[in-house]
C-alpha cells in the first residue's frame, strides 16, 4: 500500500537508472515534493518509463518528476527523443523570419512536452528567459535571443506548444543571469546594474509571460547588491515583492540547486534551505550531494507544499487521435526548420 503524505518543499536527484531500497526510503520522507532526473537516471525511453512509473508508485499524491531538458547542451534524454535544437537558434531563425520562428517554437514546445510526457516525466525546467548580452558562456545559445521582448516572444511560443501537449514550464533564472561572467555552478556571481535596468532589460519576458500563466520560476543564484545583498533565490525583496507582488506571479517557486557555489553565501545546507524557503521558495532543488540530501531531511523544519501552485506543475497527459496528430504536425515543423 502507498503511503499518503502531502507533498513537502524539497526535490532531491538519484544515483542511477532504478530505484535502491535507500531511495525508496527516502522518496517517501514526508519533506520530499518531487524528483529531478539527469541522463545518467537514462538508459532508453522503456528504462525511463519503468523508472517514473516506480516513483509514482510510492506517493500518494504522487511525486513531481521533473528534468533539465531545454534542447541543445542541456538535454537529459537523447536515444529515442528528438534532438531540440538551442534556443538560440530560434532566435536566428527570428532574424529571417519571424512567424516561421514562433510557429517552430511552439513546435520545439509540443515535441519536447509530449515526448517526456509519455515517459511519465511531469515538466522541464525550461524556458530560459535570461537576456544574452554576451556576457555569460553558461547562459550563451540557451538563450533565445539579446532582445528581451524577442525572448518573451519566442518564450511565449515555446510555452504555448508545451501547454498543448500538457506540460507547464518554469521560466529561468530570475531575474536574470545574462549580463554576468561568472557561473553560479562554481562561483557567486555579482550582478551591479540598478533595479531600473533590470526592469527594462531582463523582466520584460516574466512581464509577458506571467500575465499568460508561467506555471514556474526558478530565480538565480546572482547578487544584484543594488537590490539586495541575498542571491536573488534567498532574497525576499525579490520573491516576494517584485516577484509576486509587482509582477502578480502566483505559481511555484524553485530554488536553483542549492548545492551549486552560488548558493554557499547562505551557509550549510540546512541554512540554504531554509533561507530560500523563507524568502518565498516554494520548493528547494538538492543536486549531486546525496549526503547533503539525507542531513537535510533530517534536520530541515518546514511547511508542506503549496498543494495548488504543485498541482499547476502536474503533466497532464492529453491521450487523444487529435494530440498525435498535434505532435506529429510540430515534429515535421521542426524538423523542416532545422533541415
Amino acid at each position: 500500500m502507498r503511503a499518503r503524505f502531502h507533498l513537502g518543499p524539497v526535490m532531491i536527484d538519484l544515483a542511477g537508472a532504478a530505484l535502491d531500497a535507500v531511495e525508496r526510503d527516502i522518496l517517501t520522507h514526508p519533506l520530499v515534493g518531487g524528483v529531478i532526473l539527469f541522463a545518467r537516471n537514462f538508459e532508453s525511453p522503456e528504462q525511463l518509463r519503468r523508472l517514473t512509473s516506480e516513483i509514482r508508485a510510492l506517493r500518494d499524491p504522487k511525486l513531481l518528476i521533473s528534468v533539465d531538458h531545454e534542447g541543445g547542451r542541456v538535454q537529459r534524454f537523447k536515444q529515442g527523443f528528438t534532438h531540440i535544437p538551442a534556443m538560440r537558434r530560434l532566435g536566428i531563425l527570428a532574424d529571417r523570419d519571424r512567424a516561421l520562428a514562433l510557429a517552430t517554437a511552439e513546435a520545439a514546445g509540443c515535441v519536447l512536452a509530449a515526448e517526456l510526457l509519455s515517459r511519465g516525466v511531469d515538466f522541464s525546467f525550461t524556458p530560459v528567459l535570461d537576456v544574452d548580452f554576451g556576457a555569460s558562456s553558461v547562459i550563451g545559445d540557451r538563450a533565445f535571443d539579446s532582445n528581451p521582448t524577442r525572448v518573451g516572444e519566442l518564450a511565449g511560443a515555446l510555452l504555448h506548444g508545451m501547454g498543448q501537449a500538457g506540460m507547464a514550464g518554469v521560466g529561468k533564472h530570475f531575474p536574470g543571469h545574462g549580463h554576468v561572467r561568472a557561473d553560479s555552478h562554481v562561483a557567486v556571481p555579482i550582478d551591479e546594474r540598478e533595479l531600473a535596468r533590470i526592469d527594462a532589460e531582463d523582466m520584460v519576458p516574466y512581464r509577458m509571460l506571467i500575465p499568460r500563466g508561467l506555471a514556474g520560476v526558478m530565480p538565480a543564484h546572482v547578487i544584484y547588491p543594488k537590490v539586495d545583498s541575498r542571491p536573488a533565490g534567498f532574497s525576499e525583496i525579490w520573491l516576494m515583492r517584485i516577484l509576486r507582488e509587482q509582477l502578480e506571479f502566483d505559481g511555484m517557486i524553485f530554488s536553483d540547486d542549492l548545492s551549486m557555489k552560488g548558493a554557499s553565501v547562505a551557509g550549510d545546507m540546512i541554512a540554504r534551505a531554509k533561507a530560500a524557503l523563507d524568502a518565498g521558495c516554494d520548493m528547494v532543488l538538492v543536486c549531486n550531494a546525496p549526503n547533503d540530501a539525507v542531513s537535510l531531511l533530517d534536520g530541515l523544519e518546514a511547511a508542506p507544499l503549496h498543494e495548488l501552485r504543485s498541482e499547476r506543475m502536474r503533466g497532464q497527459r492529453k491521450v487523444s487521435s487529435e494530440i498525435d496528430l498535434r505532435y506529429a504536425a510540430a515534429l515535421k515543423t521542426l524538423q523542416d526548420a532545422f533541415a
